[in-house]
C-alpha cells in the first residue's frame, strides 16, 4: 500500500441544500428556451442548436457548488437531461457528476449523483429514422446512461460533433472505480470530521449495556491494557482476536459462554468457515436467552465431520431457564440458506449442522437466495420503476408511450402485465423472507425463551440481516438513534459484512480486481439492462459500452434490502421507532456515495490498517448535526414515537409481514410526486413545531402573569403594612390630639392663657391679682440669659407656650370656680370643701392645686372629665 497520506483537517461543513425544482419544467429563464422541446423522447427530430452553451448563462467559476476538497475533473456544457429534457452543465469531480440548469444555478438532484453511487454508465446511440431524403451524414446523437444503485437510471445527451461525451465518459471510468482507497473522496474530505469516540470504544460500551454492566464505560486506555474483558454470570468478553489472529473478519472482541475458555474457542474457530465461530450477538438481561451468528460448520463432503469443541461451545447457549426446574433451553439452529444450497456447499467442504451432534437442538432452514438471485432482483425492480414510472430514462412519461391515447402506458392488459413484471423482480419476495425469518427468530427467542443460532455459508450476508432485524425486534433500544448506531456498527461493521465487495469499491488491502482496472477494455462490452430499451425504445447501446464490467460479481444489494426491511418495520409499526423514514433515505445515500469512511473497506482490521478511522469523516456526526439544527422537529425525527407503547418485543404476525415498494426510496425518481408519502408527516411535524412555539409562548405568558400575580400580591401586602402604620399614626395623632386638649384645658382650668405658636419662640405670662400687676415670664430655648448662662430649655424645642394668670378681677362674674369639687377626696361627708384648712393654695379665685397632701394629689386619678369647662 502507498504511504499514508496526512489526515486534512478544518471545520465542518454542512452539505449546501439544494431546491427542489419541479422535473418538467421549461427553459423559461432564456428565451431560447421558453418553448417546450417537441417529440418527448423522440430524439430524431430535436434540435440541438437550441442548447448550444451560453457564455452568459453559467459562470466559469463553479466554486460555489463544491464541497470541500472537491475538484472538477470534467465539464460539458449544453448537455441535456434526457429524464426530464432539461439542459445544463454537467460536472464530474472527484466526487460526483454534479449537474446545474441552464440559465440558472440550480442544482437538478436527478442528474447530480455521487461517483460511488454509480452501479454502471453505458454509452448509447439514439436510433434515427432519417427522411428519404435526408444526407446519410446526419449526426447520431450521444447519449450517456449511468445507472444509480439508488434506483436511478440516467441519460445524458450530448451535442453531435464534439468530444464532450468522450472526455466525460474517460472522467468517469478513471474516478468511479479508484485504483486504491486513498483515491476516494472521504480522505479528501477529512474536514468534515468530528472528533468522535473510537468505533472500537462504542463496541464495547454496546457490549457492557447487553452484559448489564452499562454504567462501565470504555475507551482506548480500556483497549490497550485488556481491562474490558468482563463478565456477567453468564457470558464474557473474549480478547482473544485483539489482534485479528483469530479470524480477520470478526471484532477485537466478541460474547461468548463464560464457562469456554480461550484455548476451546481457538480450537473451535477451525471448524467454521472463514474461522467464524459462534460468538453471541444479543442476550436477554431477564431470561437469559441468546443470539448467536457464526458461519457454516465445515462437515465435510459426506457430512459427517464433527468437533466435540465446537459442540460444547454450541451447547454452552442452552443456559438453565431462570426459576425452571426442568431441563435447560432449546437451542435453535437457524440456516438462512435453503436446504439444497446447504447440502451443495458440501461439495466445497461446507454443509449445515446435524441435531444429532448438538445438544437439544433444532435445524430450520429459511430458504433465502444468495448474494447473485439479490442483485439481479433490485435490477428488474429498477427498470420495472424506470419504465413505468411517471418519468423515465428514456424522455418519456407513461402517458405518452403508445401514442399518449390511453393512461398507464397502454391498455389493460399492459397494466396488468406491469404488475406481473413487479412480481417477476422477486424483490418484494426476498424482503419478505427475510423479515419472515428474522420475526420467527424473535418469536422463538421472546415466546418460548430459546436461544437461536444463526448462520448461512459465510455468516456475514444473510446471517447479518437476521440477527440485526431480530435484535431490533426484541430490543426496543435498537429502535432509537443511538441504539440503531450500536446495531448497525456491532452486527454490521464490526462483525465484517464486506462493504467494499458488495458495493464493487476497492479495500482496503490493495489488492484489486480486474474489474476494477481503469484501462477500458474493448472487448468487455457489457450487455444494457435485461429488459429495457428493447422493442420501441429509441436507445441502443454502442461498442464501447463502459470502462468496467457491468457488475462486480461480488456486488449485491444486502444492506439495502436491509433498510428496506427496517422501512417496513417503520411503516407496521409508526409509533415504535424515534428515527423516520426520510432518515433511513438518507442514511442509505451517505453509505451509498461514501462520502463519510464509516462503511469504507470489508472489516474492521480493514478500515484500522487503512487508517480511516483517524482521516475520514464520520457518518454518524454528520447525521446528528443535522438533526440538532432543529431538535426533535427535524425531518429525520419520527414526529409518532412513543417510547412507552412500545416498550417490548415486536412480533408481527404472517399476515403483517406483506411488504410492499418504499416510495421514499424505491419511486423518488420515477415517480417523484407519488413518492411524497412523507409529506402528511412533513405538515404534521410543521403543525407540531408551531404548537409547540404557541406552547412555549403560552408558558412565557403564564410566567409573566405569574410573576405580576407576585408583584401585586407583594404590593398589595405592603399596602396594608402600609395603611396600618397610618392608622396606627393616625390614631396616635388623636391620641397626642386629645391629650395636648386635655393639658390646655388643664392648664385653663388654673386660670392661665395657653398661646401655641408654630415660630419656635415659647412665652409664659403671669398675671398677678392686681391687673396692674403682671409677671412676664418668656423662657425661649433659642436665647441666653443676660448674664452668658445658658437657660433651662432644650435648644431644639419648637414649642412656644404662653400662660397668663388672671386676677380674680379677671372674672366677669365674680364666682368662683372649683373644678376640684367632684373629685377632691378632702371633701367633707356633706359635700363641702375644707379650703383653707385643707391647706389648698390659692391664687386670686383660681384654685391651682393641693398643696397640702401631696400624698392625695398623687393618689388622685384624673380623667378627661376632670379638665371639662361646667
Amino acid at each position: 500500500m502507498g504511504s499514508r497520506p496526512r489526515p486534512i483537517r478544518s471545520s465542518s461543513l454542512r452539505e449546501s441544500s439544494t431546491s427542489q425544482q419541479s422535473q418538467h419544467s421549461d427553459f423559461d429563464s432564456d428565451e431560447s428556451y421558453s418553448d417546450k422541446m417537441e417529440g418527448a423522447g423522440s430524439w430524431d427530430v430535436l434540435d440541438w442548436t437550441k442548447f448550444a452553451p451560453k457564455s452568459r448563462s453559467i459562470s466559469h467559476d463553479m466554486g460555489e457548488f463544491l464541497y470541500y476538497g472537491e475538484d472538477v475533473k470534467e465539464k460539458g456544457q449544453g448537455v441535456v437531461l434526457v429524464n426530464t429534457d432539461e439542459a445544463g452543465t454537467l460536472l464530474v469531480t472527484n466526487f460526483r457528476i454534479l449537474f446545474v440548469r441552464e440559465g440558472t444555478r440550480n442544482i437538478i438532484p436527478l442528474g447530480t449523483i455521487p461517483l460511488a453511487t454509480i452501479d454502471k454508465f453505458t454509452k448509447l446511440v439514439a436510433k434515427s429514422n432519417p427522411a428519404p431524403r435526408q444526407s446519410d451524414k446526419t449526426p447520431s446523437l450521444r447519449l450517456l446512461q449511468v445507472t444509480g444503485k439508488d434506483m436511478r437510471i440516467i441519460v445524458y445527451g450530448f451535442r453531435p460533433r464534439t468530444e464532450q461525451r468522450r472526455a466525460v465518459f474517460r472522467a468517469l471510468g478513471i474516478y468511479t472505480r479508484s485504483a486504491q482507497l486513498w483515491d476516494f473522496y472521504a480522505f479528501t474530505s477529512g474536514s468534515i470530521k468530528v472528533n468522535t469516540s473510537n468505533p472500537k470504544v462504542r463496541l464495547l460500551n454496546e457490549y457492557f449495556r447487553l452484559l448489564g454492566n452499562g454504567s462501565n464505560q470504555a475507551s482506548v486506555n480500556t483497549i490497550e491494557d485488556g481491562s474490558f474483558t468482563i463478565s456477567n454470570d453468564l457470558w464474557r468478553i473474549s480478547g482473544v482476536n485483539t489482534n485479528y489472529a483469530l479470524s480477520s473478519t470478526y471484532p477485537f472482541s466478541f460474547i461468548v459462554p463464560k464457562s469456554i475458555r480461550d484455548e476451546e474457542i481457538q480450537q473451535a474457530s477451525a471448524f467454521r468457515a472463514k474461522c467464524r465461530l459462534p460468538v453471541i450477538t444479543w442476550c436477554d438481561p431477564v431470561k437469559g436467552a441468546v443470539l448467536a451468528r457464526s458461519s457454516q460448520p465445515l462437515v465435510g463432503l459426506m457430512m459427517n465431520s464433527r468437533s466435540n469443541v465446537d459442540e460444547k461451545l454450541v451447547a454452552a447457549l442452552c443456559t438453565q431457564i431462570p426459576g425452571g426446574k426442568g431441563p435447560r433451553r432449546k437451542l435453535y439452529i437457524a440456516d438462512a440458506r435453503p436446504r439444497k444450497n446447504a447440502l451443495a456447499n458440501g461439495a466445497m467442504g461446507g454443509g449445515s449442522e446435524s441435531s444429532s451432534n448438538y445438544f437439544q437442538s433444532e435445524i430450520v432452514f429459511f430458504g433465502i437466495d444468495n448474494i447473485h438471485a439479490m442483485r439481479e432482483s433490485l435490477s428488474r425492480l429498477r427498470d420495472y420503476v424506470d419504465t413505468h414510472g411517471a418519468t423515465s430514462s428514456d424522455g418519456m412519461s407513461s402517458f405518452l408511450r403508445n401514442g399518449g391515447w390511453t393512461w398507464g402506458g397502454g391498455n389493460l392488459s399492459s397494466m396488468s402485465a406491469s404488475v406481473s413484471t413487479l412480481g417477476d423482480s422477486g424483490w418484494l419476495i426476498h424482503v419478505q423472507n427475510v423479515l419472515a425469518g428474522s420475526a420467527w427468530i424473535a418469536a422463538r427467542v421472546a415466546l418460548e425463551s430459546a436461544s437461536v443460532l444463526v448462520h448461512c455459508s459465510d455468516g456475514w450476508d444473510r446471517t447479518t440481516q437476521l440477527v440485526s432485524l431480530a435484535s431490533l425486534l426484541l430490543d426496543p433500544y435498537y429502535r432509537t438513534f443511538k441504539g440503531f448506531q450500536a446495531l448497525v456498527e456491532k452486527d454490521w461493521l464490526a462483525f465484517g459484512h464486506p462493504f467494499a465487495d458488495r458495493m464493487g469499491m476497492p479495500a482496503g488491502n490493495n489488492n484489486l480486481s480486474l474489474e476494477l482496472s481503469r484501462h477500458i477494455s474493448a472487448s468487455n462490452i457489457p450487455p444494457v439492462s435485461p429488459g429495457r430499451h428493447s422493442q420501441g425504445s429509441p436507445f441502443s447501446s454502442q461498442a464501447s459500452a463502459s470502462n468496467h464490467q457491468q457488475t462486480s460479481n461480488n456486488a449485491s444489494p444486502i444492506f439495502v434490502q436491509f433498510i428496506d426491511c427496517v422501512s417496513q418495520l417503520l411503516r407496521m409499526y409508526p409509533f415504535a421507532f424515534e428515527f423516520s423514514s426520510v432518515f433511513l433515505v438518507d442514511f442509505l445515500d451517505c453509505m451509498l456515495s461514501c462520502r463519510f469512511g464509516n462503511f469504507l473497506c470489508n472489516s474492521e482490521k480493514e478500515r484500522e490498517k487503512s487508517g480511516v478511522f483517524d482521516s475520514c469523516g464520520c457518518l454518524w456526526e454528520y447525521l446528528a448535526d443535522l438533526r440538532a439544527s432543529e431538535g426533535s422537529y427535524h425531518a429525520h425525527c419520527n414526529l409518532f414515537y412513543d417510547a412507552v407503547k412500545h416498550n417490548g418485543p415486536l412480533l408481527p404476525p404472517a399476515a403483517a409481514l406483506a411488504p410492499t415498494l418504499w416510495p421514499q426510496f424505491h419511486l423518488r425518481w420515477a415517480c417523484p410526486s407519488e413518492a411524497q408519502s412523507g409529506e402528511l408527516e412533513a405538515q404534521c411535524r410543521n403543525m407540531a413545531k408551531k404548537f409547540n412555539e404557541m406552547q412555549k409562548a403560552k408558558e412565557v405568558a403564564e410566567r409573566k402573569a405569574r410573576e405580576i400575580t407576585n408583584n401585586v400580591e407583594q404590593l398589595t401586602t405592603e399596602l396594608q403594612r402600609e395603611k396600618h402604620i397610618s392608622n396606627s399614626a393616625m390614631d396616635m395623632a388623636k391620641k397626642a390630639s386629645k391629650e395636648s386638649a386635655s393639658i390646655k384645658r388643664a392648664i385653663q382650668s388654673l386660670g392661665c392663657k395657653v398661646h401655641l405658636s408654630n415660630n419656635g419662640d415659647c412665652a409664659l405670662d403671669f398675671s398677678s391679682f392686681p391687673r396692674d400687676t403682671q409677671q412676664r415670664v418668656s423662657p425661649s430655648p433659642s436665647k441666653r440669659n443676660p448674664d452668658g448662662n445658658n437657660g433651662q430649655f432644650d435648644e431644639k424645642s419648637n414649642l412656644s407656650v404662653s400662660i397668663s394668670v388672671m386676677s380674680d378681677n379677671d372674672n366677669p362674674s365674680g364666682s368662683v370656680s372649683r373644678p376640684c369639687e367632684n373629685l377632691c377626696p378632702l371633701r367633707s361627708r356633706e359635700g363641702n370643701c375644707n379650703w383653707p384648712s385643707a391647706g389648698c393654695a390659692q391664687l386670686g379665685s383660681q384654685y391651682i392645686g393641693f398643696k397640702a397632701n401631696f400624698e392625695a394629689f398623687d393618689k388622685l386619678s384624673i380623667h378627661d372629665t376632670y379638665f371639662g369647662s361646667g
